[in-house]
């Protein structure tokens, strides 16, 4: 008796910084920058922006997982690059044109992993922050290694927040929570983020890649048609418009880039001493 074949394809994504591979309906997106905790740099956006668009219309994906290499999930921007240059948010565009290319750039990342009608699973081995943790959230389920945290970060470095973050986790904790963890930017541990609904299941190092694909291939295994509407009542139930919040966030992300508190805190972040923040 033959065994079944199964759908197992390497997929070339145009940069190392981002793998993927799809087996049995499952594509798995990896950011992969190890060495950095896989912070974000713009080809891993790039890609990851054409990877998720072609997903979402392959009959070949039914469901998408979204980890990062080695020891980390995503480290959110790279802070050392944006501390060399001074500015990690406007480089060689006006104001109005970096706006415009954020909202476009959170729109087909995080707005597609909230909005695609395929399920979405971030599996966390390591770190979650910042504009990471906001990728994170933006997926459907969430799956955390014990040894995991998460942090919004973005106060430390003097931003305010981007790819979503303050709407998908206003959604998951409420507004309080959410203010307290943007506010003050703690580590949330994985037994934390469980408690408080940030994450969906925890479990040992050793053990989350078994698990996400169990949880992954129970998904892709399942009504893709009512996988698709359900997404879709679920999304409409929430209060509010995504896209306004994305669209704000774009605003206030790139005007926070102009900051003297956010280029103070990205050198800050380098030189490895505490920022000083003045309000200008």
């Amino acid at each position: 008796m033959s065994a079944t074949k199964i759908d197992t394809r390497v997929i070339d994504t145009g940069t190392d910084e981002l793998l993927a591979s799809l087996d049995d309906g499952v594509l798995t997106l990896t950011l992969n920058r190890p060495a950095a905790r896989n912070a974000m740099t713009r080809p891993m956006i790039l890609a990851l922006q054409q990877q998720l668009a072609a997903a979402e219309i392959d009959p070949a994906v039914k469901c998408l997982v979204l980890t990062g290499a080695g020891n980390g999930f995503c480290a959110g921007g790279d802070v050392k690059g944006m501390a060399e240059k001074g500015d990690g948010t406007v480089g060689p565009f006006t104001i109005d044109e970096a706006i415009h290319r954020q909202r476009l750039n959170q729109r087909a990342t995080a707005g597609k992993l909230f909005k695609m009608p395929k399920p979405t699973l971030a599996a966390l081995p390591g770190p979650a922050a910042g504009a990471g943790l906001s990728l994170a959230l933006a997926c459907d389920l969430r799956i955390m290694a014990s040894s995991a945290i998460m942090t919004t970060a973005f106060a430390k470095v003097g931003f305010s927040g981007d790819y979503g973050g303050t709407y998908f986790m206003t959604q998951l904790v409420g507004t309080a929570k959410a203010r307290e963890l943007y506010f003050l930017s703690d580590r949330v541990t994985a037994d934390d983020a469980l408690r408080v609904g940030l994450t969906n299941w925890v479990v040992a190092p050793d053990e989350l890649a078994a698990k996400t694909r169990e949880i992954a291939l129970r998904l892709a295994n399942g009504p893709t048609v009512a996988y698709r509407y359900m997404k879709e009542n679920l999304n409409r139930a929430m209060a509010g418009e995504v896209d306004d919040c994305l669209d704000l966030e774009a605003t206030h992300h790139i005007h926070c880039g102009q900051t003297e508190d956010h280029r103070d805190a990205a050198k800050a972040f380098v030189e490895k001493r505490a920022p000083v923040f003045k309000g200008r």
